[in-house]
């Protein structure tokens, strides 16, 4: 067995000696590609498949239950930026029940905040302390609720809620306050800043979102409370984003007809945030309409004067003044009155508008265009093209000026020129890979086609060998088979054949496993031969 197993050993050498260099680079790579390959595949059999042992973690029961881990010898790894802790599959539930009975982890889940405040309240319970319990259990839930949002690591939560009064106009209203921890590189949008405002908002009883307040973990207020609903941040980025979207409408039209890079535009608005509230009540009648109801009034009088006294008004003093067409003894008069009154419908038409915040008070823009592309445009037609785009209305106050100026081009130009040559360098560099791919494939190309031609060189060697020797061994065969019947007639010279063939048999399988071994220098061994041979 040993003899065998060093016989092979031997033959792979010498069959790896008689490589060529291509031949030998090829089989080393190809055998080192195989073991790593196998590695991996041993690794990855190997390796555990984890699962989820706790999820959500806090960062004291992390530690509490890694420390644990380590004093039982179990696996484990570290998930969601520390807050998950894997263990083996077949693990889990074994380590899981071996740590609750220890009592870890003593603050994840339920048991550190929420709802789960409420549930050891007992008959004995003050008032003051189930109000407690309840705001405590609100902060907890919100809290949560926050940290499920996508960048948002943790979140904390403070309630302020006067008791109630018996009477509403006197109640206090409920205030909030909240604190964000984002992840590493995550930016809080103002769309949800609102949505954490809203959210607050609407989980609490009275509470309204200009009371609620959110702070970043470096301090930055990222809401506040005003008037209109709406915080400082939040009117900035509005009036940014409103300057911008009409600083992108006139810049677009300019490059149309300018090209991009001839014009410059600046817009600055003045926007409204007050929230204005109008209540305006209308009387409405229809003249042709039939009145509701109506009455009239008739009072008539006719006759002569008094007969013996003089007739007349009644002064202040109580005496009787002389009256118009007064006689001494005779006279008529006549008085007539009427009056009518009708009730008609009224219609009433009750009108309540609330401006929203936002809108434009004044817009002014500058707009700068090239000399070099404006030379074959009018300034005027440029600014009423602005003016329409824009809506600019001179009596609420808009300006708008247009002027034409030399551009510098200096920085234009240089980042043209860094542009021009990184992509030379780029083409350049893809160049170079492409040669260098091309010399390699040709490389390959030759070694193989070198191997191909060495092995078929080989091949007719080892083939030329083998004709020569088969020729000789049957050359042989037939010497022997003359002799065949001399060698039977004598035991001797049997026996002595016997030894002689067995020593044949053993050289022509050492000269095979030459030929194996080393085929060229046998076929240039026999090519002299066959040379000196008469």
């Amino acid at each position: 067995m040993k003899q065998n197993l060093s016989r092979s050993l031997a033959r792979v050498r010498d069959s790896f000696l008689a490589f060529t260099t291509g031949q030998k680079v090829v089989a080393i790579i190809g055998g080192a590609a195989v073991l790593l390959a196998a590695l991996m595949v041993f690794r990855w059999a190997a390796t555990p498949n984890y699962a989820p042992l706790f999820s959500n973690l806090a960062s004291s029961d992390a530690s509490a239950v890694i420390d644990e881990l380590d004093a039982e010898g179990v696996p484990y790894e570290l998930a969601n930026n520390g807050s998950t802790v894997m263990v083996p599959k077949d693990q889990v539930y074994a380590t899981r029940i071996a740590l609750s009975g220890k009592g870890l982890p003593g603050n994840s889940g339920d048991s550190g905040g929420g709802y789960s405040l409420l549930d050891n309240q007992s008959i004995s319970t003050s008032q003051f302390q189930e109000q407690t319990d309840f705001k405590r259990a609100m902060e907890g839930e919100l809290a949560k609720t926050i940290e499920a949002m996508d960048g948002v690591d943790a979140a904390i939560v403070h309630l302020a809620l006067p008791p109630a009064k018996v009477f509403a106009d006197q109640q206090d209203p409920p205030t909030a306050s909240v604190m964000l921890d984002t992840s590493a590189g995550t930016t809080f949008t103002p769309e949800q800043v609102q949505s954490v405002v809203h959210l607050v908002a609407s989980s609490i009883d009275g509470l309204t979102p200009e009371n609620v307040t959110v702070a970043d973990a470096q301090g930055r207020m990222l809401s506040s409370s005003d008037a209109a609903g709406l915080g400082a941040s939040s009117r900035d980025q509005q009036l940014t984003d409103f300057q911008n979207q009409m600083s992108a409408k006139v810049q677009s039209v300019l490059d149309r007809v300018l090209g991009p890079g001839n014009s410059t535009v600046q817009v600055t608005a003045d926007l409204d945030f007050d929230k204005a509230v109008q209540d305006t009540t209308t009387y409405t009648t229809d003249p042709t309409a039939v009145p509701l109801s109506s009455s009239s009034q008739t009072e008539t009088y006719a006759g002569p004067g008094g007969g013996s006294g003089s007739t007349g008004v009644v002064g202040p003093d109580g005496q009787m003044g002389p009256g118009v067409g007064a006689t001494g003894g005779s006279g008529s008069s006549s008085y007539k009155k009427e009056s009518v009154t009708e009730d008609n419908a009224v219609g009433t038409v009750v009108e309540h508008r609330e401006t929203a915040p936002g809108s434009i008070n004044s817009l002014h823009a500058a707009v700068v265009l090239d000399t070099a592309a404006a030379r074959m445009i009018n300034p005027s037609d440029v600014e009423k093209m602005v003016a329409a785009a824009m809506g600019i209305d001179k009596k609420r106050g808009d300006t708008l000026d247009v002027s034409t100026m030399a551009f510098d081009r200096t920085a234009d130009n240089a980042a043209a020129a860094e542009l021009a040559a990184a992509k030379a360098a780029e083409k350049k560099a893809n160049d170079m890979a492409m040669f260098r791919n091309i010399g390699i494939a040709v490389a390959i190309a030759l070694a193989v086609l070198l191997a191909w031609l060495r092995g078929r060189r080989r091949a007719k060697q080892r083939e030329d060998a083998t004709t020569y020797l088969v020729e000789q061994l049957r050359q042989d065969a037939a010497r022997r088979t003359t002799t065949t019947a001399a060698v039977e007639t004598s035991p001797a010279l049997a026996a002595l054949e016997r030894s002689e063939n067995n020593a044949a048999d053993e050289m022509r399988r050492e000269l095979a496993d030459l030929v194996e071994r080393q085929p060229e220098d046998v076929a240039a061994l026999l090519r002299g031969w066959l040379v000196e041979r008469p």
